[in-house]
């Protein structure tokens, strides 16, 4: 069998089997609560409406899944209760798309908001986290135990002043 004609057949072989495999994908939908314990919740935002398929999730992951059916690009927000401080955000959601915000949230009380045409307010809606039994840290709310930043550049004064440098360790202004 000629070269050509054995490559042809491995080919076609190939390809058997991998239409074979990508057959046994699962196309389920996502459930509400996935096995591992995280909540799904399904947003649906058009150009008036922001529908979401609870109002109420166990703490821990959870993972919003925003189809945008209106017509303009649209944003899905998670606050904090006072309904400022953004806990997490999904941007530029274009028509007929959806993307998935994956956060990290304690029990208590959050607004969900999403932003048809990425303008205003949004259209608001509570979301009660309830207590999982599992302690769990908060995404996007600041710690009080983050270190400081430092810039990655030294003061000029002191490289201008640094042993051995252009200076020789004299400071160039008193």
């Amino acid at each position: 069998m000629p070269s050509a004609a054995r490559a042809a057949a491995a080919l076609g072989s190939g390809l058997v089997v991998l239409v074979a495999v990508t057959g046994c994908v699962s196309n389920a939908a996502p459930e509400a609560t996935s096995t591992t314990g995280a909540a799904r919740i399904a947003v649906t935002s058009s150009a008036d409406a922001c529908d979401l398929s609870t109002s109420t999730a166990p703490s821990g992951t959870l993972t919003f899944t925003v189809s945008n059916t209106g017509s303009d690009v649209t944003e899905f927000y998670l606050y904090a209760a006072d309904g400022k401080q953004v806990v997490g955000e999904v941007e530029n959601i274009g028509p007929g798309l959806s993307r998935d915000l994956v956060v990290t949230a304690k029990p208590g009380t959050y607004v969900a908001a999403c932003k048809p045409g990425m303008a205003g307010d949004g259209i608001r809606h509570d979301v009660t986290v309830t207590d999982s039994g599992t302690p769990v840290p908060t995404t996007g709310a600041r710690a009080s135990s983050r270190p400081p930043r430092r810039s990655a550049v030294p003061p000029v004064r002191s490289l201008l002043t640094a042993a051995g440098g252009p200076f020789r360790g004299e400071p160039l202004f008193a």
